[in-house]
């Protein structure tokens, strides 16, 4: 009986150090993601920063863009009144004769 009991507790004693030594590496896994973890974490932040940034950027060109467009209809809305005015002082002019 007695050899019964000592194979019993030596894979007992095979099965616990396997625990163990699993046990040691999932561990050694989960800190090596936990630091990915915090690491993509703070690249995300910067990323979301960015695209921020980014998007400010772009409203602050759409605006600029707006008013140039805008700059050429003043243009051609000068022309138009500089047009009528110019047919306004012939009228007049006709009308004087």
């Amino acid at each position: 009986m007695n050899a019964q009991y000592q194979a019993a507790l030596n894979r007992l004693k095979n099965k616990i150090g396997s625990l163990v030594s699993h046990f040691e590496h999932i561990k050694a896994e989960n800190e090596r993601m936990a630091l990915e973890l915090t690491t993509l974490k703070t690249i995300l932040n910067d990323n979301k920063t960015t695209i921020s940034e980014l998007e400010h950027k772009i409203n602050r060109l759409q605006m600029a863009e707006a008013f140039k467009a805008s700059s050429a209809d003043v243009r051609e809305a000068k022309q138009k009144i500089g047009k009528i005015i110019k047919e306004i002082d012939k009228c007049i002019a006709l009308l004087n004769n």
